[in-house]
């Protein structure tokens, strides 16, 4: 049996957590910022955790040796 392959777009957008959660960057922060609110801006440079019926999904087909 061959190695499964790591979805590598799926790397570089998504990584663990060190108890095994799925973290990921927001999106919506990389051009049109001056009519978004500082605010909005801020709570938007931390990392996002993935919650729901995603993550199996990430962590065997995406991501199988992450």
């Amino acid at each position: 049996m061959p190695k499964m392959k790591t979805k590598k777009s799926a790397a570089k957008r998504y990584s663990f957590t060190g108890t095994g959660k799925v973290k990921y960057k927001k999106q919506n922060l990389r051009h049109i910022l001056t009519k978004k609110s500082t605010k909005r801006k801020r709570n938007l440079r931390h990392a996002g955790i993935l919650s729901g019926d995603n993550v199996p999904v990430i962590r065997k087909r995406l991501l199988p040796y992450g």
